[in-house]
C-alpha cells in the first residue's frame, strides 16, 4: 500500500462528511499533499483527490467503540502517513499510539465534547458530570501529547489553550449552496426548511408544533431534509406528513439540498438551549445565509449577536411554538424584507463567513507541523 502525506480518520462520519472531506481533504488535496481517508464504507474507494480506505460500519454504540476505532487505527498503520488527522474523540487512544509511534497527529474537536455529554441521553443522569469531568481531562491531556489540536469554534478554542491550537470554523463554501437554478425569491412557494439530523434536542417538535398552526392554510408548508433520530419522533413524522403541509425528503446529496434551498423563502436553526448548543455556530446556519435565505434561529447570546449585527433573520425562544410561528409569519408576510435579510446573510458570507480563510488557517497549521 502506497504512503501518504496526511490521513484523515474518522469512526462516526459518513465519508462525504462536509467538513471531513469536502472542506478538509478536499483543500489539502488542491494544496499538493497526497491524502487519505479512513472512514465507515465498503472496500477502497477513490474520490476527487483522495484515498478513501474503509472499515467495516459498526453495528452498535459499543461496537463503534470497541471494533471500529480498532479497525481505523490499523488501517491508519497501513497508510503509513506523516501526519494524522482524527475526528472523533473515541480516537484519541488510537491517535496517542500513532504518536508514540513516531508520527503528526492533529485532534480535530468538532464540539465541546464535556458539554455536549451534560445532554447525551444514553449516559445516565447520575453518570453525567462524572462522564463529563473524565472526558474534559483525557481531551485536555491528550491534547498536549498530540502536534496540535483543530477548534471548530473559539469556545471550543478557549478549552485548549497552548501555542499549537488553530481555530478552523465550519464556514460554508462560497458557491457551493447557491445554485444557479435558484428560483427568484418572489417566485418561490411560503415554505420553510431545515436542514440536518432531526432530532427533539434540534427543536423538531417545536417546528413541527409551529407549522400545525398554519394547517388551514394550504400554501405554508415545513420541509425537513434529513436523517431522523428517535423513533417517538420518526412515528409523529410518518403521521403529519400525510396532512400535505410536511415534506420529510431523508438525507440528500449536496446538489440537491441547493435546490432545496433554492425553493425556500425560510432557513430554520432551532436547537434546544443546551450547554453544548449555546456557544456553537451550527454550520446550516451560515449555509441558509450562504444560499440568500432569512434565517429563524434560537435566541441564544452568541446566535443573536451573529443574526442581528449582520441584519441576516429573527431570532426566537426555540422552545415556544407559537413565538417560532409568528416569526413564520412576519417573513412569509413581508417578502421584500426577508429577501433583503437574506441578501444581507449572502453578502455576509462572501465577505467574511466563507470557508476560503479557514483553509488558509489549515494548511497554515499542516505546513508549521511538517516542516
Amino acid at each position: 500500500m502506497k504512503s501518504y502525506d496526511v490521513a484523515h480518520l474518522t469512526s462516526v462520519h459518513a465519508v462525504d462528511d462536509v467538513r471531513i472531506y469536502h472542506k478538509q481533504c478536499r483543500s489539502l488535496a488542491e494544496a499538493g499533499y497526497s491524502v487519505a481517508l479512513v472512514a465507515p464504507t465498503d472496500g477502497e474507494i477513490t474520490l476527487p483527490g483522495v484515498s478513501v480506505l474503509g472499515v467495516p460500519r459498526a453495528s452498535s454504540r459499543l461496537a463503534r467503540v470497541v471494533g471500529t476505532t480498532w479497525r481505523v487505527y490499523r488501517r491508519a498503520r497501513q497508510a503509513k502517513a506523516r501526519l494524522y488527522h482524527l475526528h472523533d474523540p473515541e480516537l484519541i487512544p488510537a491517535g496517542l499510539l500513532l504518536r508514540l509511534g513516531g508520527a503528526h497527529v492533529l485532534y480535530d474537536a468538532h464540539e465541546d465534547l464535556p458539554r455536549a455529554v451534560l445532554s447525551k441521553h444514553w449516559i445516565h443522569p447520575a453518570a453525567r458530570r462524572f462522564v463529563a469531568w473524565f472526558a474534559e481531562v483525557l481531551e485536555t491531556l491528550a491534547a498536549l501529547a498530540f502536534s496540535g489540536v483543530i477548534a471548530a469554534t473559539p469556545a471550543i478554542g478557549r478549552r485548549f489553550r497552548q501555542p499549537r491550537s488553530v481555530l478552523v470554523q465550519n464556514y460554508p463554501l462560497l458557491g457551493e449552496l447557491s445554485g444557479d437554478d435558484a428560483l427568484p425569491y418572489r417566485d418561490r412557494d411560503r415554505q420553510a426548511i431545515y436542514v440536518g439530523g432531526i432530532s427533539e434536542a434540534r427543536g423538531a417538535n417545536e417546528m413541527l408544533d409551529a407549522f400545525l398552526q398554519f394547517e388551514r392554510e394550504a400554501n405554508v408548508r415545513l420541509v425537513l431534509v434529513g436523517p431522523v433520530r428517535g423513533d417517538a419522533l420518526r412515528g409523529r413524522l410518518n403521521t403529519l406528513k400525510t396532512a400535505g403541509w410536511l415534506e420529510h425528503t431523508g438525507s440528500l446529496p449536496r446538489t440537491e439540498v441547493a435546490t432545496r434551498l433554492g425553493g425556500a423563502r425560510i432557513g430554520l436553526v432551532l436547537f434546544h438551549p443546551e450547554p453544548n448548543h449555546l456557544e456553537a455556530q451550527p454550520n446550516k446556519m451560515f449555509e441558509y445565509m450562504s444560499a440568500g435565505l432569512p434565517v429563524i434561529a434560537s435566541h441564544f447570546p452568541l446566535w443573536r449577536e451573529i443574526v442581528e449585527s449582520v441584519g441576516c433573520g429573527v431570532v426566537v425562544d426555540p422552545l415556544d411554538p407559537t413565538a417560532i410561528a409568528k416569526a413564520v409569519r412576519q417573513l412569509l408576510d413581508n417578502p421584500e424584507e426577508a429577501e433583503k435579510m437574506g441578501e444581507r446573510g449572502r453578502a455576509a458570507v462572501k465577505e467574511r463567513f466563507n470557508w476560503s480563510a479557514e483553509a488558509t488557517a489549515l494548511l497554515d497549521a499542516y505546513e508549521r507541523i511538517l516542516k
